[in-house]
């Protein structure tokens, strides 16, 4: 299985949401790529610009995201 992208940050750049595809900007193969993203505990929502924190890689595109912790965004 490939874990590559598990534990990357993101930036939301289609709304992530329960039933919605969403999607996120990861850093992928020494550039930038947009993966389908889904919220990891299926009830949360991520709006556009904010940093996310991948869970779960599913190849080829999708992860599945989650906030980010307070240490990863300089508030612990």
């Amino acid at each position: 299985m490939d874990r590559s992208l598990t534990g990357k940050i993101g930036r939301v750049t289609g709304t992530v949401a329960p039933g919605t595809i969403g999607e996120v900007m990861l850093p992928f193969h020494g550039g930038t790529s947009a993966f389908f993203a889904y919220p990891f505990d299926k009830t949360s929502v991520f709006p556009v610009g904010e940093k996310v924190l991948v869970i779960y890689f599913e190849p080829p595109q999708s992860v599945y995201v989650d906030e980010l912790p307070d240490v990863l965004q300089g508030k612990g």
